[in-house]
């Protein structure tokens, strides 16, 4: 009987326990229920959250590519604009200086009309004294060519006389005469000079040769061409080697 009272209470004991684990779990239940409604709604919302930034990203991405084609096409604008300034300025500059120019030409051709209205001449008048004017130019040219070309005849046939009727008178050479040493020959004692009958030599003038001031020796002139002459060394005159380059100046310049 004893034994049937202690298996009774231990299975009242066992029910009252189940019975208490059963609201324990059940409460458990209840509160992860909860918990996962509450997760479930959280993570519900931060999908939609999501969607929305990126949604929001996507349409910005779509704005700033608009933007940055948009910046691109005014850059290339406003390189191209300053391009078509700077050649239009330029155009602009040149435009002014060709009609400063033309004002220029324009101030002088009525300064020249004015001119040719004061001598009382009309203009074929004033182009036919012109021409005249040129001629006569070309003719006084032609005429003093040939007046140097007399002259130096003349000169020559002088000299030549002077051998004759003075044969120790020095010939006179122009005092403004300088010339250079072309060819030197120290073995047959000969120079060959850059100036002749154009510059006023004449056969048997005497040229002293110098280097920086420095008298190197005298030469006599035996040969003479339209812009060159040949000289010899004067015995006694070898004061020093002559180079290409010495100076040579009258011995007897005329006065």
């Amino acid at each position: 009987m004893l034994l049937r009272i202690c298996l009774i209470i231990a299975i009242i004991a066992g029910l009252a326990v189940g019975g208490l684990n059963f609201v324990k779990v059940k409460e458990k239940i209840t509160t992860l229920q909860t918990n996962w409604k509450t997760e479930s709604d959280a993570h519900k919302k931060f999908e939609a959250d999501w969607r929305t930034t990126k949604r929001n990203l996507d349409n910005t991405n779509i704005v700033l590519k608009q933007t940055i084609a948009t910046l691109e096409a005014t850059t290339a604008e406003k390189e191209k604009a300053l391009t078509d300034l700077s050649a239009m300025t330029k155009k602009a500059e040149k435009l002014n200086d060709d009609l400063t120019k033309a004002r220029q030409e324009r101030d002088d051709a009525q300064s020249n009309l004015a001119s040719y209205e004061a001598t009382g001449f009309k203009p074929p008048q004033i182009v036919a004294m012109g021409k005249q004017f040129k001629s006569m130019q070309d003719n006084l040219a032609a005429a003093g060519d040939e007046n140097k070309i007399l002259l130096q005849n003349i000169n020559k046939i002088s000299n030549q006389l002077a051998k004759y009727v003075t044969p120790d008178k020095p010939v006179p050479l122009p005092a403004q005469l300088v010339g250079k040493v072309l060819v030197a020959d120290p073995k047959w004692n000969f120079v060959v000079l850059n100036v002749g009958e154009n510059q006023g030599v004449l056969e048997d003038g005497e040229l002293l040769v110098n280097r920086d001031g420095r008298l190197v020796a005298k030469v006599k002139v035996k040969s003479v061409q339209k812009d060159r002459s040949i000289a010899n060394v004067v015995p006694g005159w070898g004061l020093g080697e002559i180079i290409e380059g010495d100076q040579v100046i009258p011995a007897h310049p005329a006065s």
